[in-house]
């Protein structure tokens, strides 16, 4: 079933990037005890169906569960199209507004669409916490919230600090935790993974359990991604994010935009690069920054789309930026399209055509390319000088009018896309 046979080396590596654990100890035993027994471990991730598309920071949990499927382990993706309709309480220092069941049917949808960007579809059970909690009745609710007391769900920190200062607080809020629990009871989850901030509601989970009498669940909990550039927690409201669906070519220009001091956690919880190779790649690239984070740019892209496709978005960054461009793999048609996009739009009136016909060098000082006619003469000469892709070699070239629409070239830096009226 695993790879990994030695089960301290397993639990080596499903701690990679990990921020806390309860506890290491009882996941060596679960390991252990399920290889004994030949059965797999049933890891659970929940993520609310309150928002649809899913970011960098959101994938953090998820390439966690991916690390215990590659292993052979059961990975159940529970979406909380209920739990989502309440609305989670963390972190929140007043009453979150309620979704309807529609808004939450839309982000539930494409949630499950956009996962497999990262799981195995084949070996994932996707699971819906509607589909026990609409079921019970109210006494079986009673029964729940008799498990856990009011001074147990005041100890949360969130809930604290909110009744000292007087705010209010909802029933409701105090039954978004116990649910959050109960669909551990229900999975009968050997571990639950989630992000730091949900320690509270995983820990309900853990007294459920044992209160059903089942074996509590290890939490093994993943820190929060920053967003680029901010200390602020990566979030589609603060447009701080890098989504899993973007193109390559904006999820390099982004990734390019984050701290040097953010590049070792992305590296970490963000590409599939164990904790050794990413101390080589750093070692290998000190002192060049740009150069680091290019590397991180491309790991990240090419797992989403692929290493072709990752290396074109580099190319094009490039061009963007004024790096000399490197055509290896942008076709001539790509290489074209690109420029176009960072080109400066320049209309000529046909009026200055001379019988149909321009003198390049002419054309180069009228659009600003050149100086004057002797600088176009000398970047022709030089090589620097291109016409749709084409190097200009002859100085004496005229261009016809009735080319219309076309790209010129001088230099690294200076391109226009001419258009003729």
């Amino acid at each position: 079933m695993n790879q990994l046979k030695d089960i301290d080396t397993q639990v080596e590596h499903f701690l990679k990037g990990v921020s806390d654990i309860i506890s290491k100890k009882e996941l060596a035993a679960k390991l252990k005890l399920a290889k004994k027994e030949k059965r797999p471990l049933k890891i659970k991730l929940g993520v609310d169906a309150s928002a649809s598309d899913i970011h960098l920071g959101t994938a953090v949990p998820l390439n966690k569960l991916r690390q215990f499927q590659d292993l052979g382990h059961e990975a159940v993706f529970l979406i909380g199209d209920f739990t989502g309709m309440i609305g989670d309480p963390s972190g929140c220092l007043k009453t979150r507004k309620s979704l309807t069941r529609d808004q939450v049917e839309k982000n539930a949808k494409v949630l499950k669409e956009q996962i497999f960007k990262i799981l195995d579809p084949k070996k994932t059970e996707v699971v819906y916490n509607s589909s026990w909690c609409d079921k019970m009745n109210f006494s079986e609710v009673i029964k729940l919230a008799s498990h856990y007391t009011v001074a147990q769900l005041l100890e949360r920190n969130d809930f604290e600090k909110r009744y000292k200062t007087n705010q209010a607080i909802g029933l409701h809020e105090f039954l978004y935790p116990l649910i959050q629990g109960y669909d551990s009871v229900v999975l009968k989850s050997d571990v639950e993974i989630c992000g730091t901030d949900q320690r509270f509601n995983c820990l309900v989970g853990r007294a459920f359990q044992e209160a059903y009498g089942q074996e509590p669940q290890v939490i093994i909990m993943m820190p929060i991604l920053e967003g680029m550039g901010t200390k602020e927690k990566m979030s589609k409201s603060l447009d701080n994010y890098i989504g899993i669906t973007e193109s390559a070519e904006s999820m390099f220009a982004k990734v390019m935009s984050i701290t040097d001091e953010q590049v070792y956690n992305y590296f970490l919880l963000c590409t599939k690069l164990t904790e050794n190779e990413i101390k080589e790649v750093i070692k290998k690239l000190e002192g060049k920054p740009k150069e680091l984070k290019e590397e991180l740019a491309l790991e990240i892209a090419s797992i989403y789309h692929s290493k072709s496709v990752a290396k074109k978005a580099k190319e094009i960054f490039n061009i963007k930026h004024g790096k000399k461009l490197r055509t290896n793999n942008l076709s001539k048609k790509e290489t074209i399209e690109v420029l176009k996009k960072i080109a400066k739009k320049v209309v000529v009136k046909a009026s200055e055509f001379k019988e149909s016909k321009i003198w390049i060098c002419s054309l180069m000082k009228l659009i600003n390319a050149a100086a004057s006619t002797s600088d176009a003469r000398r970047a022709i000469s030089q090589g620097a000088v291109k016409l749709n892709g084409e190097a200009v070699k002859d100085v004496n070239l005229e261009v016809s009018k009735d080319k219309k629409e076309f790209l010129l070239q001088s230099g690294k830096r200076h391109v226009f896309y001419v258009k003729i009226k």
